[in-house]
């Protein structure tokens, strides 16, 4: 084991990359529709192009982590990912038609997505190699979304959301040069064997864990690519708009402290019925306020919905999955998380928020919430409490180190 004092110039610098890339996923997911918006695009079109994300990184993230598995690098990947960003933010900058505009978000998404998944494998791998508690690394990216919520939305207020992908590019920047600060992995593994993996996912256990994850990402995704729509609607200027993202990643932090000392003690199951709950309940009285500010207080409730949830999925995927295909998994959760679910929310949500309304979208979105903590309660009740480790799973993570993002979503990518 190394020493916290050869630990000190590693993780530092990957708690500055995870605070920043969390930046661009505030700009994806709160500030890219408004953008749109600002456009002239009709809800219906931000729903596609909200869509088109989740589509690419169904390829994207097991692209890039598959070859991150095999070739084992993180970092090289990692450039080019944010060089990709960089110049496809540029382009963006200066586009305004609808038919190039989704040619060149197509082409963004692909260099987008995969960050999360990959940074939270490299992070992990870190702390776990240090001896530390992931939650050190990961408490980092809800401070640098929070603080990028608000420092966003001020800049903005101030050049205008058409200024937007400027703001993306420096944030991406920023990131690139981190990066270059950043230890690769260097420790070797098994080489990866697909038909592994083909066998990890016929297990009855994750197939029913992505189901009930899917149900309740299609919420989660419906809320994240019309909040700030709503927003706007309801008369939020971006200040306001920043100030509810504020409040939804600050929310998190205790909330990830608490399962970092407490976590184990409470099986997965009964924690992720009560966080699907807790989404069915917020998705609910979003749709029913009717005012900027309400919304504003209703986000807190991310601490109890996204907060649990995020920490509890992930410490039960480390279970279902062995260590040799962490990227690998991590991508597939990623898939079900924000790409699968991105696709269908998109497309059907533009349309329900655009022909029925604000409240029957949310109605929605709290009906897939609750569907899922049936789900998970079912399996609960069906196979009892305990959850099963795959055969050779390798070292079981505690909360704090299973604490990853998607994000991403994410985030968010997936807040």
């Amino acid at each position: 084991m190394r020493s916290s004092t050869s630990a000190r110039p590693e993780l530092p610098w990957l708690r500055a990359f995870t605070f920043t890339i969390f930046g661009t996923s505030v700009l994806v997911s709160s500030y890219f529709p408004l953008f749109y918006s600002q456009l002239g695009f009709s809800s219906s079109q931000i729903g596609l192009l909200y869509a088109l994300g989740p589509m690419i990184s169904l390829v994207a993230n097991l692209l890039w982590s598959v070859a991150s598995d095999k070739y084992r690098t993180i970092k090289k990947i990692m450039l080019i990912l944010l060089i990709g960003q960089i110049i496809m933010s540029a382009v963006l900058s200066v586009s305004t038609k609808f038919s190039v505009i989704v040619l060149v978000i197509t082409i963004f998404y692909f260099f987008f997505y995969p960050v999360f998944p990959l940074s939270d494998t490299i992070a992990i791998n870190a702390a776990k190699r240090h001896n530390k508690n992931f939650i050190t690394v990961r408490i980092f990216g809800s401070i640098g979304y929070a603080f990028f919520a608000l420092f966003i939305g001020y800049v903005l207020s101030v050049i205008g959301s058409s200024q937007t992908m400027w703001v993306a590019i420096g944030i991406a920047a920023i990131a690139l040069a981190i990066t270059l600060f950043i230890k690769d992995q260097d420790s070797p593994v098994a080489k990866m064997d697909m038909s592994g993996i083909w066998g990890i996912l016929k297990q009855k256990e994750l197939l029913w864990f992505f189901g009930c994850v899917f149900s309740l990402a299609i919420a989660v995704r419906m809320n994240d690519a019309f909040l700030t729509v709503t927003l706007n609607n309801l008369g939020a200027s971006e200040n306001i708009i920043g100030w509810s993202q504020l409040a939804s990643s600050m929310s998190e932090i205790p909330i990830f402290l608490l399962l970092s000392l407490y976590g184990e003690k409470i099986k997965e199951l009964p924690l992720l019925v009560f966080a699907s709950l807790m989404f069915a309940t917020r998705f609910l009285l979003v749709g029913i306020a009717d005012s900027a500010g309400m919304i504003v207080a209703i986000q807190l409730l991310h601490s109890v919905s996204f907060g649990v949830f995020y920490v509890t999925s992930i410490r039960m995927l480390t279970r279902l999955i062995p260590d040799h295909y962490r990227a690998t998994g991590m991508a597939l959760y990623t898939i079900v998380w924000s790409s699968a679910s991105g696709l269908l929310s998109g497309t059907f949500g533009g349309v329900i928020f655009e022909e029925f309304g604000r409240h029957n979208f949310y109605i929605v979105a709290m009906s897939f919430a609750l569907f899922a903590s049936l789900g998970f309660a079912s399996r609960y009740f069906y196979r009892g409490p305990r959850v099963k480790t795959v055969a050779g799973a390798g070292a079981q993570l505690s909360a704090a180190q299973a604490a990853t993002a998607a994000s991403a979503e994410e985030e968010s990518v997936g807040k």
